[in-house]
């Protein structure tokens, strides 16, 4: 994997996170049960596919984890400022 790769597959899967998780968050009105789906598929994939990442992967889908708690934290504190969503 390049440089290059790396650094888009990083922004990519923060923004990838951050999207789904906020939409997810606005639908079902709950907080962090999209960090928990995506805890669930991120090591049910790699249980079922027996994959042990490496080090670029694991930064990558820690990036992806970490899209996905800013979307909870980004919605927690809109709800708190008394923003309502759907």
């Amino acid at each position: 994997m390049s440089l290059l790769q790396f650094v888009v597959s990083i922004v990519l899967f923060t923004v990838l996170g951050f999207g789904i998780g906020f939409i997810l968050n606005m639908i079902l009105k709950t907080t962090w049960f999209p960090v928990v789906i995506a805890f669930g598929v991120v090591v049910g994939a790699l249980v079922y596919q027996k994959v042990v990442p490496g080090i670029w992967d694991a930064v990558i889908l820690g990036c992806g984890m970490a899209g996905t708690v800013g979307s909870g934290w980004t919605i927690q504190t809109l709800r708190k400022k008394g923003y309502r969503m759907f």
